[in-house]
């Protein structure tokens, strides 16, 4: 197991492209100012030694000196030992809607990253829960089993999208039924279902998934995400937007928040309904209402004594500094004396 101590670094490599435009735009500079002073050939008698190859090198060198001491700084840890731990909390699972409806955009970026925000932005006041996730759309599948391991849980949530289901829906009945069988603590008492979804296109069986979270002591929270007046749904083709889905008769298609639904489906399991528009006020809610509920303890594996990593990438960066700095802008001799391309002249 591994993880960053401080992620905030990887910001540094944002430099990266900043470096190579300013490196364009000097090289443009160059090459103008050159031609000013003088013609090419010309240029080459009167600075035989410059090389001009070596900008370059220099630049590709600094390029991977600040790749190095940005990871260096971030400084990868890796867990060498399994410890075993008491925490107390309660089993949550997260169902994330990712029917093609959640692109959306009435609320922004668009209804499914909200929601994933939402998730996320949960994930970082829990302490000692057990979280789960699944995902659905016309079917309902399991990404994350529940478990203690958070990082896991932001690395599945980061790679949802409307591509991982191809049948379209919104099985909100069968993800419940699935979340039934996430839950594989029989002791623990308190159960939390979050599902997150604009509740549009639902199929049957909500009912009976209901009764079913019921024997199971399951309590259900929906967060709705969109708005009434709805929003079109984008078409994209290779990452771009193409246009918006339409019907038969060619009119563009409107998605709108079923609100009805998604607070029937909370209050009939004893939740509540809660509004997907302001993220803070969803997570607060939700944590004042895990709060109320009794804690389980339970044991968890954890992995204990990280073992930190920079040095293998700090000691690389400063070798490449090391050989920057005795890389000059003129040619190399040893290089030039072995005179590679010159013709030999027959002595005379």
């Amino acid at each position: 197991m591994y993880q960053f101590q401080a992620p905030e670094y990887f910001y540094i490599l944002l430099l990266l492209p900043a470096v190579l435009l300013l490196f364009a735009f000097y090289l443009r500079w160059r090459k103008k100012a050159q031609r000013a002073f003088a013609e090419s050939p010309l240029l080459q008698k009167l600075v035989p030694e410059r090389s001009f190859n070596k900008p370059v090198l220099k630049l590709v060198l600094s390029l991977l000196i600040i790749s190095l001491l940005s990871l260096a700084l971030v400084n990868p840890q890796v867990g060498t030992s399994l410890e075993t731990v008491k925490r107390k909390g309660v089993d949550i699972v997260f169902a994330i809607d990712v029917s093609k409806s959640m692109l959306a955009e009435d609320i922004q970026p668009n209804r499914l990253e909200r929601a994933k925000l939402t998730v996320s932005r949960t994930l970082d006041e829990l302490v000692g829960d057990r979280v789960g996730i699944i995902t659905y759309a016309g079917r309902a599948y399991p990404q994350l089993p529940i478990t203690t391991d958070y990082g896991a849980a932001r690395l599945f949530l980061s790679n949802i999208s409307t591509d991982l289901i191809p049948s379209q829906g919104t099985a909100i009945g069968e993800a419940i039924e699935l979340a039934s069988n996430y839950f594989d603590d029989e002791d623990q008492k308190n159960r939390l279902l979050i599902i997150l979804s604009d509740g549009e296109d639902h199929e049957a069986g909500i009912e009976d998934a209901l009764a079913l979270a019921k024997e199971n002591n399951i309590t259900i929270y929906g967060v709705g995400l969109g708005t009434a007046r709805g929003g079109p749904i984008p078409v994209t083709r290779n990452g771009q937007r193409v246009g918006y889905k339409k019907n038969r008769a060619g009119d563009v298609v409107i998605t709108q928040l079923n609100e009805d639904l998604m607070a029937e489906i909370a209050t009939g399991s004893g939740g509540a309904y809660l509004s997907g528009k302001s993220t803070r006020t969803v997570v607060k809610t939700l944590m004042e209402e895990i709060m109320k509920m009794e804690k389980k303890e339970f044991e968890a594996s954890l992995f204990s004594d990280y073992e930190d990593q920079f040095q293998w990438l700090l000691g690389p960066a400063i070798l490449l500094l090391l050989l920057d700095a005795f890389i000059l802008h003129r040619k190399t001799q040893w290089f030039k004396n072995l005179n590679l391309f010159a013709r030999h002249e027959k002595d005379a």
